[in-house]
């Protein structure tokens, strides 16, 4: 009961994403991908079965009603919808009376019609006439019976909805205060919780500031703020600190001719500009303008949006970074080096070693990356030239707008290609917000002809409401050599409050395709991963002999390990050393590549609310441009 939810919740499970699976007799286990998972236990077989049964059938409402609610919105009722209302409901009520009228002329027409051929049956007329006349009479007695009983049926009707609508009315107006009411009161949290906080930077940061003020160790461009601060969670706005050196006013772009945008005129490209192209060739850069100190109300845009999806939902740049989805998959490529050392190894099962690693890496940006990535639009591209470099080059383009979808190829001339495409599917549930990528990952080693695919697993943001923001990768990847056989199974464990293992683990198992374990890899998806080599224990021989690894440090090999952050990251997003250089400009990109964005860039340099004015226009241009390809394509149909 709702009473007993109030002092004995342990937390709640979103049913119709939940997965229900019976354990054994009397146990069963509900999670929802991996952030929670509840391992219940009935008293008997018959107590479980109940239980299970009970849920599958509250499951499929569930997803019913969460169907029914992403076709109709979670939008409250606006002022213009409750005078629809109204005007709907005096229109009904205006028809029931023409409905009354009806009745009344039917009753004296009817009544009239009836004498008039009363009395014709009582003059002498011929045999023919009478007969005749009789029909008439039972055809207008029969058509009188049909009509009093339709008019019976709406008085009915009438009285039925006048004595439901104001029972109907007072319910809706209950559930609605009900929910402005909750809305408040999560407000109010947020604002409290806010509120501890920076009470307890204040306590924490201030005794420091003041014994240090040598402030030696700072960087020149880092604005004065506490280390503590987080920024996204404040209530109030602050101005952007006017201390970046780094010149802002200079970093725009004219574009003529480009599908994403059209020509924005009004970001000048001057000589400056060039310069800092010219020299991009020679020497990358190491650091971007630092993050202004802007706040947000989160829960005034995100109370509307629970249950929807992501990519529909239209979020000002105050929640981005200044990188396109285009470039964070490019830094899949980061640890490229993993490949180039799987291209030489002559053995297939070490190979998927260097290769299950190259998978894992390809999260480890995103431990503290907690900002969303600006959604391409349809049509962008991004391409990154690393061939003297690196010996790579990367072309990603942006193919569909809803659902979104990105291609993504790789070259190497190193011996590897790899390609992607990836539909990002998202679901905003209040608490968190869940991503799952949907799409294939192919590798293919150009001297072996060994092709490996694998997918992405589920990536969770907590605390979007209320706390610091924080990421967990949870669920299984299967990557299949599909011309040998072999197999690596990787486990990204889910976070738990109570699990006593090390926090974002990884593990692993390298098989052949008889199913025998050669290799086990353990490590984290954001700091290494290690792997061992299997052998078989002493004893243990024969059909059922179970492989024993033995993890000493003479057979562990270090695989992968994260590159450490550049300095003062904290201040620039945390990009890593590939992702500040992945927006600066370049001489020779495509019109449509992701560096061009007028808004992404206004937002790299600053300039915020130029910025939010620039994305909305661009994401308005794009809906204008999308109703007139489903016009010309609605029209062509037509025309056969």
């Amino acid at each position: 009961s709702k009473a007993e939810m109030r002092h004995t919740c342990r937390g709640t499970i979103n049913l119709a994403t939940a997965n229900i699976t019976v354990e054994d007799s009397c146990n069963f286990i509900i999670s929802n991908g991996g952030a929670q998972t509840y391992h219940l236990k009935a008293s008997s077989e018959v107590e479980r079965q109940r239980w299970v049964t009970a849920l599958e059938l509250a499951k499929a409402k569930a997803v019913k009603m969460l169907e029914e609610s992403d076709d109709s919105g979670d939008e409250s009722v606006s002022q213009t919808d409750k005078t629809e209302l109204q005007t709907t409901l005096r229109t009904l009520s205006s028809k029931v009376e023409d409905l009354s009228t009806c009745n009344d002329l039917i009753a004296k027409h009817g009544t009239a019609l009836q004498r008039s051929l009363s009395e014709l049956e009582t003059l002498r007329l011929p045999a023919d006439s009478t007969e005749k006349i009789k029909q008439v009479n039972e055809r207008a007695t029969l058509f009188r019976i049909t009509s009093n009983a339709m008019i019976n049926a709406c008085r009915d009707f009438l009285l039925l909805a006048q004595t439901h609508s104001k029972k109907w009315q007072k319910s809706l107006q209950h559930e609605r205060d009900q929910r402005i009411r909750l809305e408040e009161t999560l407000e109010q949290l947020a604002k409290q919780h806010n509120h501890l906080e920076r009470a307890f930077r204040g306590a924490t940061v201030l005794p420091a500031s003041a014994s240090g003020t040598g402030g030696s160790g700072k960087d020149p461009c880092c604005p004065t703020k506490g280390d503590l601060s987080d920024e996204d969670d404040d209530n109030e706005f602050f101005d952007a600190p006017e201390i970046i050196i780094m010149p802002t006013e200079t970093m725009g772009h004219k574009r003529t001719g480009s599908n994403i945008s059209g020509t924005s005129s009004d970001i000048s490209l001057d000589e400056q500009y060039k310069h800092q192209v010219e020299d991009t060739k020679k020497e990358k850069r190491t650091r971007i303008p630092y993050k202004p100190n802007y706040s947000l109300n989160l829960w005034s845009i995100m109370k509307n949006c629970i249950g929807k999806e992501l990519s529909k939902i239209p979020m000002p740049v105050n929640f981005n970074e200044p990188l396109s989805m285009l470039q964070r998959l490019t830094e899949d490529l980061e640890y490229h080096e993993l490949l180039d050392r799987a291209a030489k190894c002559e053995s297939s099962l070490e190979q998927l070693c260097y290769v299950a690693a190259f998978t894992v890496s390809s999260y480890s940006t995103t431990v503290f990356r907690t900002s969303k990535p600006f959604n391409p639009l349809l049509g962008e591209t991004f391409e990154l030239d690393r061939l003297e470099e690196n010996g790579y080059r990367s072309l990603c383009e942006q193919v569909s707008h809803h659902p979104p979808a990105a291609a993504h190829h790789a070259d190497s001339k190193h011996g590897w290609t790899l390609r992607q495409e990836i539909k990002i599917t998202s679901k905003f549930r209040g608490k968190y917000l869940s991503i799952m990528p949907l799409g294939t990952i192919h590798c293919v080693f150009h001297s072996s002809g060994h092709h490996y695919t694998w997918k992405k697993v589920t990536t969770t943001v907590h605390n979007i409401i209320v706390g610091k923001l924080w990421i967990d990768q949870s669920g299984e990847i299967e990557i299949v050599n599909h011309k040998t056989g072999d197999k690596c199974l990787l486990k990204f464990v889910p976070y738990s409050y109570f699990s006593r293992d090390v926090a974002r683990k990884v593990t692993g198992e390298v098989m052949d395709p008889m199913g025998k374990v050669h290799f086990v890899l353990l490590g984290t998806w954001d700091e290494k991963m290690d792997c061992y080599k299997v052998t078989q224990g002493a004893g243990d021989n024969g059909a059922e002999g179970r492989q024993r690894v033995h993890e000493t440090e003479e057979s562990r090999e270090l695989l992968w390990k994260r590159n450490p952050l550049p300095k003062y990251a904290e201040n620039m997003y945390y990009f890593s050393e590939l992702a500040l250089t992945l927006n600066a400009p370049e001489s020779g990109p495509a019109p449509t590549d992701s560096r061009w964005r007028p808004d992404q860039r206004l937002m790299e340099n600053g300039r915020w609310d130029e910025a939010n004015a620039e994305k909305q226009r661009l994401e308005e241009k794009q809906r204008s441009a999308r109703k007139r390809r489903e016009a010309e394509a609605a029209r062509a149909t037509e025309d056969g």
